[in-house]
């Protein structure tokens, strides 16, 4: 089955012609609303990505009115396909802010107008909700299965990325995401299934985000982060909880923004002391680590490093998540190679990097990419630079491509070829950037 088709003409509107984040379009979307007296708009991130990823193929009526009067254009013209007929209505994915919820006790609501085989499908490498066996009046009663399967969408997602990168995800999660929270607004369900789903829904908004974050997506990462732990208060998820503001002092780093990287990553361990997993907290000190190397605080990176250092040796908990997988001694170096080169520490930060990939072995094909594109750039820059060894390495990082499609990867060869640029008359440097050339034209 045929995934949706982006809609570029949409996004390019928001990005050129508003010059907005997501956010910011939803936020003019429902000021216009109120000032054309439209009723029923509830416009969000979400609505907005499910437009430009094309999980939703035009939107509600009360939105092509007010997006006609915003933009001036018909919804052809915004890359929309033509309403649906009537006379057989479509199963469309509606976005989370569409519909109003409500109800006490048993949570009843709409049923999903999703039908039989039509559950998103995306076209990046095939993650989505699955077909659960709905009829053409939806697939009924929510409970455990559609938690359980919205769980492992979130895995599968984490499973590719770890292996190709983000690149080919985004509207698999995006599409995913759309249905889970149509799930959450039309179905019909018990109190304790819809904490489950929140929960579940909102650990999907992680992937998501993180998905974007790797992307260079920030005011798309921010905004899931944000609706993440939404989730979590919700459905009373305190690892949710921790989990997204781990996240956010990752995205506060690549932002630029050391004392909220610092902040959430402090906050992130304290809510996630109670949940028995020093692996975690091992993790989380090393988030706060980098905070402290991004403003050039040795003494606090090292003190945070140590702390990461002492609780990974605790071993395994019993309340060790299980997206946790990836933080193996390898990521430990690795990440504390990061705030060695946030210090400027480049030869310490090398050899960091290199027992990274050393330790990775066959796993964790984008990691060891990105930690191999980091030994060429330290092996540049150090105080006796080394532009051979720097070339061995970007090679080697260079020849991930084009399997591995991270945003994040494409931006480090971009600092490789920076790095190496003052060296580029030694033979073996000029003969990668020849490579570098082709590799990243046909990207």
């Amino acid at each position: 089955m045929a995934g949706p088709v982006p809609n570029l003409a949409i996004r390019q509107v928001r990005e050129v012609e508003f010059q907005m984040s997501r956010g910011e379009f939803a936020a003019e979307v429902n000021r216009r609303a109120l000032e054309l007296g439209e009723r029923g708009v509830g416009c969000i991130t979400r609505t907005v990505a499910t437009w430009e990823e094309g999980t939703v193929g035009c939107p509600r009526p009360v939105y092509r009115r007010v997006l006609s009067a915003m933009t001036g254009r018909t919804m052809a013209q915004l890359g929309f396909q033509p309403p649906l007929s009537r006379t057989r209505p479509g199963p469309p994915i509606v976005a989370s802010g569409d519909h109003e919820a409500g109800g006490e006790g048993q949570v009843e609501r709409r049923r999903l107008l999703v039908g039989a085989g039509t559950l998103t499908a995306a076209a990046g490498l095939g993650i989505a909700l699955p077909d659960l066996g709905s009829t053409d009046s939806g697939p009924g009663r929510l409970g455990v299965r559609h938690v359980k399967v919205v769980g492992t969408t979130t895995a599968d997602l984490y499973a590719h990325d770890q292996d190709h990168g983000s690149a080919a995800l985004r509207r698999d999660a995006a599409a995913a995401l759309a249905t889970a929270y149509s799930w959450i607004q039309q179905g019909s369900y018990s109190p304790a299934t819809g904490r489950q789903l929140q929960s579940a829904t909102g650990h999907l908004a992680v992937a998501a985000g993180w998905l974007c974050l790797d992307s260079g997506l920030h005011g798309d990462a921010r905004s899931l982060y944000t609706e993440a732990l939404a989730a979590a208060r919700m459905a009373d998820d305190a690892g949710l909880e921790a989990h997204a503001f781990a996240c956010m002092s990752l995205l506060a780093h690549a932002s630029g923004r050391p004392r909220e990287a610092v902040s959430a990553a402090q906050v992130a361990q304290s809510v996630a002391a109670p949940l028995g997993s020093p692996r975690w907290l091992s993790l989380l000190a090393m988030r706060e680590a980098r905070g402290w190397a991004l403003q050039g605080d040795q003494a606090l990176t090292d003190k945070a490093v140590v702390r990461a250092h002492d609780l990974y040796g605790q071993g395994p908990g019993d309340g060790d998540p299980d997206w946790l997988a990836f933080f193996s001694p390898a990521e430990l170096a690795g990440l504390e190679s990061l705030c060695r080169a946030d210090l400027g520490q480049h030869d310490r930060a090398a050899a960091g990097a290199e027992s990274a990939v050393l330790l990775s072995g066959t796993g964790f094909t984008r990691n060891r990419a990105l930690y191999t594109a980091d030994i060429a750039v330290h092996q540049a820059v150090r105080d006796r630079p080394e532009p051979e060894a720097a070339a061995e390495a970007a090679t080697r990082a260079l020849a991930y491509l084009p399997e591995v499609r991270s945003g994040r990867l494409v931006r480090a060869l971009g600092d490789v070829a920076s790095a190496l640029q003052r060296h580029r008359r030694v033979p073996a440097v000029s003969t990668w950037f020849n490579a570098y050339d082709h590799a990243t034209t046909a990207l």
